[in-house]
């Protein structure tokens, strides 16, 4: 092959490699500017949804909002038995699904990572993080609502920690299978036993992580609505007992949003701020301790 050969094929390749580069460079402009308009379209839904939650929650929420009960149609009244409810289920169902979660994703993540009932376990938790939440209501409706003849908040409850429990599982499974392996191996190779490795090492090098789970599995469960509509019902008046129907934010805005009369739903408004508030909360410590690990 003479020079001028050799010349011509090189200059055909640079050539055929400008080309592939050059359509590579339009095929990477035309994703960017699908996904930045995506990304905007997004983002135009989002700030809209929060400036309409701000400008009208804001506006419904008064002292009164935070102290009085819901009221009647056209009367004056506020949302705390309704915020009170939603508290106290959100908080007892953290209680429960917390540790079942937890001790459950030590086991598959310390335990048995391959074995037959961890295989199990995972497909039933991916079946429980992807069921619609409505569904798990009807399933506690089916097994203590309609058992016990009575709407209860001990129903929300266990409704409200069936949603809590999958979270947690997922979360410290997946946290404590990052913990380096070196960590665990230096531990036995002092002499300390599996229980106290899992506690005193891998479970504290994880704990950030397992917080913020649970902290996301409590900000998913605070707006709730589908769950508490099968279970704990509502109640217009104020009550601490757990066996009788019990108000919460979520049944409330729904109920009240629903409603023809002013004064409901400039109280559903209130009640999504507050909610929106306390999630927006949630999230920020979620990220915050996120943060903090690394």
């Amino acid at each position: 092959m003479t020079t001028g050969e050799l010349l011509l094929q090189s200059a055909a390749q640079e050539q055929a490699r400008q080309a592939r580069y050059a359509h590579r460079k339009f095929v990477n402009r035309v994703a960017l500017t699908l996904s930045l308009m995506a990304m905007a379209f997004g983002l135009f839904w989002l700030c809209w949804i929060l400036i309409e939650t701000i400008i009208l929650g804001v506006e419904g929420l008064t002292l009164d909002t935070l102290t009085q009960m819901t009221p009647p149609p056209n009367d004056a009244g506020g949302l705390a038995n309704a915020i009170y409810g939603s508290f106290l289920m959100v908080l007892l169902a953290t209680f429960v699904g917390t540790p079942i979660g937890v001790m459950a994703g030590i086991y598959l993540a310390e335990f048995d990572t391959k074995g037959w009932l961890a295989s199990l376990t995972r497909f039933v938790n991916d079946i429980l993080l992807s069921a619609p939440s409505i569904v798990i209501g009807l399933f506690v409706y089916a097994v203590i609502v309609s058992r016990f003849k009575s709407f209860s908040g001990y129903a929300g409850v266990a409704a409200l920690a069936l949603i809590v429990i999958p979270v947690v599982i997922r979360t410290t499974e997946n946290m404590l299978q990052l913990v380096p392996p070196g960590l665990r191996e230096a531990a036995y190779a002092l002499g300390a036993p599996k229980w106290k490795v899992i506690l005193s090492i891998t479970l504290k090098a994880a704990k950030s992580g397992v917080v913020t789970g649970v902290l996301l599995a409590v900000a998913r469960i605070a707006g709730e609505t589908a769950p508490l509509l099968f279970t704990a019902l509502s109640n217009q008046f104020w009550t601490s007992s757990l066996s009788s129907p019990m108000a919460s934010l979520p049944v409330t805005i729904f109920k009240f949003a629903m409603s023809p009369y002013e004064n409901w739903q400039k109280l559903a408004w209130a009640g999504v701020f507050i909610i929106t508030v306390a999630v927006l909360g949630l999230n920020i410590l979620a990220r915050f301790l996120t943060r903090s690990k690394t």
